[in-house]
Protein backbone atom coordinates (compact mmCIF):
# COMPACT_ATOMS: atom_id res chain seq x y z
CA UNK A 1 0.00 0.00 0.00
CA UNK A 2 1.44 3.78 -0.48
CA UNK A 3 3.34 5.52 2.37
CA UNK A 4 4.05 1.54 4.09
CA UNK A 5 8.05 0.99 2.05
CA UNK A 6 10.73 1.42 3.89
CA UNK A 7 12.51 3.19 1.42
CA UNK A 8 9.28 5.47 0.80
CA UNK A 9 11.26 8.57 2.95
CA UNK A 10 14.43 7.15 3.04
CA UNK A 11 17.26 9.87 1.62
CA UNK A 12 20.31 8.32 2.84
CA UNK A 13 23.18 8.62 0.02
CA UNK A 14 24.02 5.43 -1.80
CA UNK A 15 23.08 2.52 -4.02
CA UNK A 16 19.58 0.55 -4.29
CA UNK A 17 19.97 -2.66 -5.56
CA UNK A 18 17.43 -5.09 -6.64
CA UNK A 19 16.52 -7.30 -3.55
CA UNK A 20 16.20 -10.47 -5.54
CA UNK A 21 19.74 -10.43 -7.36
CA UNK A 22 21.82 -7.83 -6.08
CA UNK A 23 22.22 -5.75 -9.26
CA UNK A 24 22.68 -2.15 -8.35
CA UNK A 25 19.50 -0.33 -9.84
CA UNK A 26 19.41 3.47 -8.47
CA UNK A 27 21.55 6.11 -7.35
CA UNK A 28 20.45 8.06 -4.22
CA UNK A 29 20.94 11.30 -6.07
CA UNK A 30 17.77 10.10 -8.63
CA UNK A 31 15.38 9.81 -5.88
CA UNK A 32 13.09 12.27 -5.14
CA UNK A 33 9.89 12.86 -3.41
CA UNK A 34 7.20 12.81 -5.79
CA UNK A 35 3.90 12.24 -3.02
CA UNK A 36 2.83 8.87 -4.69
CA UNK A 37 3.83 6.92 -1.55
CA UNK A 38 6.38 4.60 -2.81
CA UNK A 39 10.47 5.52 -3.89
CA UNK A 40 10.48 7.14 -6.99
CA UNK A 41 13.69 8.23 -9.60
CA UNK A 42 13.90 9.87 -12.18
CA UNK A 43 16.23 7.66 -13.88
CA UNK A 44 17.95 4.02 -13.45
CA UNK A 45 21.22 3.21 -14.25
CA UNK A 46 22.74 2.65 -17.59
CA UNK A 47 21.75 -0.85 -18.81
CA UNK A 48 19.98 -2.10 -15.34
CA UNK A 49 16.59 -1.26 -15.86
CA UNK A 50 13.80 -2.76 -18.46
CA UNK A 51 11.00 -1.27 -19.63
CA UNK A 52 7.61 -2.80 -21.52
CA UNK A 53 3.70 -1.96 -22.11
CA UNK A 54 1.86 -4.12 -19.48
CA UNK A 55 -0.47 -6.18 -21.37
CA UNK A 56 -3.37 -3.18 -20.68
CA UNK A 57 -1.64 -1.07 -22.49
CA UNK A 58 -1.79 1.75 -19.93
CA UNK A 59 1.55 1.53 -17.61
CA UNK A 60 5.07 0.71 -18.59
CA UNK A 61 6.44 -2.32 -16.31
CA UNK A 62 10.21 -1.99 -15.17
CA UNK A 63 11.80 -4.48 -14.56
CA UNK A 64 15.34 -6.17 -12.95
CA UNK A 65 17.71 -6.38 -16.50
CA UNK A 66 19.74 -8.86 -14.88
CA UNK A 67 17.04 -11.43 -13.31
CA UNK A 68 13.85 -9.80 -15.12
CA UNK A 69 12.49 -9.04 -11.00
CA UNK A 70 9.52 -6.74 -11.03
CA UNK A 71 10.22 -3.44 -9.93
CA UNK A 72 7.30 -1.41 -10.65
CA UNK A 73 6.29 1.44 -13.47
CA UNK A 74 7.40 4.16 -15.12
CA UNK A 75 5.44 7.26 -15.69
CA UNK A 76 6.82 10.32 -18.36
CA UNK A 77 5.66 13.44 -18.79
CA UNK A 78 4.16 14.28 -15.27
CA UNK A 79 5.91 17.38 -15.16
CA UNK A 80 8.11 16.74 -11.89
CA UNK A 81 10.98 18.96 -11.65
CA UNK A 82 13.23 16.50 -12.39
CA UNK A 83 16.55 16.46 -15.76
CA UNK A 84 14.09 13.53 -17.14
CA UNK A 85 10.04 14.46 -16.56
CA UNK A 86 10.03 10.55 -15.70
CA UNK A 87 9.17 9.14 -12.52
CA UNK A 88 10.33 5.41 -11.86
CA UNK A 89 7.40 4.38 -9.06
CA UNK A 90 9.19 1.11 -7.70
CA UNK A 91 7.88 -0.75 -4.76
CA UNK A 92 10.01 -1.13 -1.55
CA UNK A 93 10.53 -4.49 -1.30
CA UNK A 94 11.73 -4.88 -4.68
CA UNK A 95 14.74 -2.92 -3.52
CA UNK A 96 17.76 -3.40 -1.34
CA UNK A 97 19.74 -0.67 -0.05
CA UNK A 98 23.66 -0.15 0.61
CA UNK A 99 25.23 2.94 2.12
CA UNK A 100 27.86 4.92 0.60
CA UNK A 101 29.65 4.76 3.42
CA UNK A 102 28.92 1.03 3.12
CA UNK A 103 32.23 0.32 0.63
CA UNK A 104 30.38 -1.78 -1.40
CA UNK A 105 28.35 1.06 -3.06
CA UNK A 106 29.33 2.74 -6.71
Amino acid sequence: YPGTGEYDKHFEEGIYNCSACGTPLYKSTTKFNSGCGWPAFYEGLPGAINCSPDPDGLRIEITCAACGGHLGHVFKGEGFPTPTDERHCVNSISLKFVPANSGSSM
